[in-house]
């Protein structure tokens, strides 16, 4: 059968260039590091390690926390790098409400990260951290409103302009840039509008800069057909997260993996998160323990700028480590609105060729249609 879809266009950031314009949305703590990050790489993408918490398995790191963090950043991505063999491209996901964001900006550029994406609150200070440095910037916004402000303000403070934007959408997994009541009635809201108004602002500042500022889309995308809808609306790539999860070369313990792929339509919840931001993860025991009462912080980790652990629900950071190393009963497990269409384990480079092309490697054969180049 045949259609017009066709190959997905190369995604072009300044002078960089990769063959395949998805990224790997960055997942903390230590879901996606350099294993995933640089084999998503190897397939002409772009792999994200996400900096929170990423030095959570490095000896010392219950003493000195901002320390282990900032030797694992340069460590996973000379790994990422050296796995991908100079093909795509390695950055990272580094959210501003990170109590040691500007630490973890400054060594990512060191360390030669190709990318860096901020979100997690408006990252108005990152030109002036990354400086005259290669390394690209793109702020998660998820609406027109976020957008405007943030590129108003760098080019009244920086005189510069994004090299990219990333729209993160209402079905995203984790930190989520919406009302509790926005993601409980998801039907209601009509993002592709929103999408085409975020694009729409930043043609004033193409123009001034005389620079082209790509759009990648994330929440929510699944397969070739929702990559097709979002190039459609006008996005020049897309951020996938989730499906990275139940790959063989995701950083997570099996059980982790496991998580996503046992995963039912019902067990998908929003939780509120000590960052002060509604989130999306999996219902377990952790989760209705939490709605009884809340789990006192015996030792803080020192990784949010605004927490109180006197008076937080939880310790995101002990949460999450438990997590991903294979305690999924009783840690948080962040996922995306679409964990339960995962069904079986893959690799990355199985996803990125179907993803891409259509391809099932249960058949070897095209799953939808015939892909025209």
């Amino acid at each position: 059968m045949h259609t017009d879809r066709k190959t997905l266009k190369p995604l072009k950031i300044g002078e960089l260039t990769v063959e395949k314009p998805i990224i790997q949305g960055g997942m903390g703590v230590g879901v996606s590091r350099s294993n995933l990050a640089g084999a998503v790489a190897a397939e002409g993408g772009i792999g994200i390690i996400s900096t929170a918490q990423i030095g959570y398995d490095e000896e010392g790191f219950e003493k000195d926390q901002a320390g282990c963090n900032r030797i694992a950043i340069r460590k996973h991505i000379r790994r990422a790098k050296e796995i991908a063999e100079g093909k795509g491209l390695v950055g990272v996901n580094i959210m501003v409400a990170l109590k040691h964001y500007k630490e973890h900006v400054q060594e990512a550029v060191r360390a030669g990260a190709d990318v860096i994406i901020s979100g997690a609150g408006l990252p108005m200070d990152l030109p002036k951290l990354v400086g005259n440095n290669k390394t690209k910037i793109a702020p998660i916004v998820s609406s027109r409103r976020a957008t405007q402000l943030i590129l108003k303000m760098w080019a009244h403070r920086y005189n510069r302009t994004a090299d990219f934007i990333v729209i993160e959408g209402p079905k995203a997994g984790g930190h989520l840039g919406f009302s509790r009541d926005q993601l409980e009635n998801l039907e209601t809201l009509d993002y592709d509008h929103e999408i085409r108004e975020i694009i729409a602002c930043k043609a004033p500042y193409e123009e001034k800069y005389g620079t082209k500022i790509p759009v990648i889309v994330a929440g929510g995308i699944f397969d070739r057909a929702d990559i097709d809808h979002m190039t459609e609306l006008g996005a020049d790539g897309v951020q996938i997260a989730s499906r990275f999860v139940a790959t063989e070369e995701c950083d997570a313990s099996d059980a982790y993996k496991n998580a996503y792929i046992n995963a039912k339509k019902k067990d998908i919840q929003i939780i509120q998160s000590p960052v002060g931001m509604p989130g999306r993860a999996l219902r377990n025991e952790f989760i209705k323990e939490l709605e009884i009462a809340r789990k006192p912080i015996t030792k803080c980790y020192n990784c949010l700028e605004k927490c109180e652990p006197r008076s937080v629900p939880y310790c995101i950071t002990k949460a999450l480590i438990d997590a991903v190393r294979g305690d999924v009963e009783n840690g948080l497990v962040f996922c995306g609105e679409n964990v339960d269409r995962i069904q079986k384990m893959t690799t990355v480079h199985e996803l990125m060729q179907e993803l891409c092309y259509g391809i099932v490697p249960d058949c070897g054969i095209l799953h939808t249609a015939h892909v025209q180049s």
